[in-house]
């Protein structure tokens, strides 16, 4: 006996798995080949691309925890080849962007929590109950460790690292490891790079461009412009520029055994 609510004017996609216990609801999409296990509640504006899979007590595209949110529509849109695992939550936007982004191949462990108009790129995981407040902006193959929490408005560069239990309320440049409290650069993301198919070229590339920025003692204007000379004119160095140019709430630290 099936046991399931979904509602009739839902969009589900072929080969999709529902399971008992679960409630979908109007205006929601589901790609082809998900699997939605029971306990899961799915709210109006969830796009949920295809093969996916969401474990029990998951609750996607619920209003925003925002007090000025006003019921505008808004949409939460998760791509394809996503594993959320038990009991996240992912709510959808406010009227300041229209909606939250989980891009393709992420794995969103136990507890996890994303608010309200964040972006997720691609290929992250995000290890248990690590939790987005909202606006945040996350690259592409960034690994927060479990309880990780990232105040709003943050940025995340792409291929970022942090430690387990970090308190994130700056913007973490792409590549690099973040760890200590207060958060701070710990280094390059190395490892991750080697196995991401990065050149040792590329690596040394990005390990002298945070030297000159976090252990050069220069201010982070006098340390771009050196960047800019150096290694303006590598992909490496065109992305940490375009990162740092546009940073909202200012960088991490480099560390210093003063702390």
């Amino acid at each position: 006996m099936i046991l399931n609510d979904v509602n009739p004017n839902a969009k589900i996609g072929k080969d999709v798995v529902i399971g008992n216990f679960t409630t979908i609801h109007d205006d929601v999409v589901i790609g082809d080949g998900t699997i939605i296990e029971p306990n899961v509640v799915i709210y109006p504006g969830a796009r949920i691309g295809k093969n996916c899979h969401i474990f029990p007590g998951s609750v996607i595209s619920a209003v925003p925890q925002d007090l000025k949110f006003a019921g505008e529509y808004t949409t939460c849109e998760i791509g394809d080849n996503n594993v959320i695992r038990e009991c996240c939550t992912i709510n959808r936007g406010t009227s300041a962007s229209g909606r939250t982004v989980i891009g393709n191949n992420n794995l969103l462990m136990a507890y996890v929590h994303v608010a309200h108009d964040c972006v997720v790129g691609d290929h992250c995981v995000f290890a248990n109950n690590a939790t987005l407040a909202g606006h945040i902006i996350v690259g592409d193959w960034v690994i927060l460790g479990g309880k990780t929490a990232c105040l709003q408005f943050i940025h995340i560069g792409s291929h970022v690292i942090t430690m387990g239990g970090s308190l994130i309320t700056k913007d973490v440049p792409p590549f690099v490891k973040a760890a200590r409290f207060p958060i701070t650069y710990a280094g390059i993301n190395s490892l991750g790079l080697h196995r991401r198919g990065f050149s040792q070229e590329a690596i040394n590339n990005i390990s002298s461009i945070y030297r000159i920025i976090f252990q050069s003692g220069l201010t982070v204007s006098h340390a771009v412009e050196e960047v800019k000379e150096k290694f303006g004119h590598t992909d490496e160095g065109k992305q940490v520029l375009s990162f740092i140019g546009s940073a909202n709430t200012g960088l991490i630290k480099g560390y210093s055994s003063d702390k």
